[in-house]
């Protein structure tokens, strides 16, 4: 007989983006590190003669902080562990996608059974890898307790052919909370399922829902077909930094924006919630090309938007822009009295990295910086 412990990674960043991450190995967030800890001082306590991990960086980070405990242990990597291969969805937001192609969205969330295509894999398919790996697993560690990190479609799609029931059926198949634990017992040859989507040790570590979380999607965006659009952004988000219009030049920013879009015309982003707009995301796709970073010049929401999540999808979007573009960072500048603005960019990583005086008053520069391009496949 051999108990497995089969754990969702912690909360990672393509989570929080809104983003179909698959073989795409992003980071993980500081509720994510938070959450390996948790994890840690649970299986402190618990019996683990050996841990095994998806390549994937998510999974190897969560499988690390496991070994925390065991000290004696090292991580056995198993590609089939991966999750799902999206094929060209990778790095697809969701709203975009919903937007663009309703039907294959829904069926990925509501029908997975018969969703597929071109270049991605079914859930069959992640179901019979996930399978035969755990199976390979559970036969090599007869008598022993196992710790197997995985992630939400692959866990899901095992306990799916595991259970045989219904993969549509997501109450008893649900997407496993990040970092939750679900338990198997395998004995002669058959898998038991004990326990589904255990996240007791997270304790009052918060749980990021989505259900009120508004998803954005984006269009290119030409400033010079609708300029009143852009300045209105623009000029409502300097109040915000300012407290006031006092040094805005409408014009001046106008004119930058066109020439980014004239360079790229996926530099600017109108941000839609379904059919509203709730915002702008004005890329420099020139600035910084030199010395490797990417610029943003601004990064803006209506005011229902802000405070619930939207932030982060944009965020997200300039990231993943530059980079797939090879750059190594994101750069801003940030007035030192906006308050909200500071907190939200120290909260996603970045730094100060220098501060300058201007009209207006003091204006910090900050950096995150950006793992380099990694898509497994």
């Amino acid at each position: 007989m051999t108990e497995l412990y089969l754990i969702r990674h912690v909360q990672a960043e393509g989570n929080r983006y809104r983003m179909m991450q698959g073989r795409w190995d992003g980071d993980v967030t500081a509720l994510g590190y938070r959450q390996i800890e948790a994890l840690s001082a649970c299986f402190a306590s618990r019996r683990i003669d050996a841990v095994y991990s998806s390549d994937m960086f998510r999974a190897e980070v969560t499988a690390q902080g496991i070994i925390k405990a065991h000290e004696n242990l090292s991580i056995q990597y198993d590609d089939r562990l991966r999750e799902i291969d999206i094929g060209p969805w990778t790095t697809a937001f969701f709203g975009d996608l919903v937007h663009e192609s309703p039907e294959d969205s829904h069926r990925f969330m509501y029908e997975s059974d018969k969703w597929h295509i071109e270049g991605a894999e079914t859930f069959d398919q992640v179901g019979e890898r996930g399978l035969a790996a755990l199976e390979d697993i559970a036969r090599a560690n007869e008598g022993k307790t196992v710790a197997v990190v995985s992630h939400g479609v692959t866990i899901r799609c095992i306990l799916w052919k595991i259970t045989q029931a219904p993969i549509n059926d997501t109450a008893r198949l649900p997407i496993c909370w990040n970092a939750a634990f679900s338990r198997l017992i395998y004995d002669n040859g058959q898998f038991y399922v004990k326990e589904i989507n255990n996240a007791e040790h997270l304790g009052d570590l918060p749980q990021y829902h989505w259900d009120h979380t508004p998803v954005m999607r984006a269009e290119i965006f030409d400033p010079a077909s609708d300029p009143s659009y852009y300045t209105n952004c623009y000029s409502d988000a300097w109040k915000c930094a300012h407290g006031s219009l006092t040094g805005f030049d409408p014009m001046t920013y106008l004119s930058s924006a066109k020439k980014h879009h004239a360079a790229d015309s996926r530099a600017v982003l109108r941000l839609y919630e379904d059919d509203e707009s709730a915002g702008l995301l004005d890329l420099d796709p020139v600035r910084g090309i030199n010395a490797g970073f990417g610029w943003i010049s601004l990064l803006y929401l209506k005011e229902k938007y802000r405070h619930c999540g939207c932030g982060i999808q944009l965020l997200g979007r300039a990231l993943i822009y530059y980079q797939s573009r090879g750059r190594s960072a994101l750069r801003l500048c940030v007035a030192s009295g906006n308050r909200d603005a500071l907190s939200f960019y120290l909260r996603w990583g970045f730094t100060a990295v220098s501060s300058s005086e201007s009209s207006t008053g003091t204006l910090v520069e900050m950096e995150r910086k950006i793992r380099e391009k990694r898509i497994l496949r």
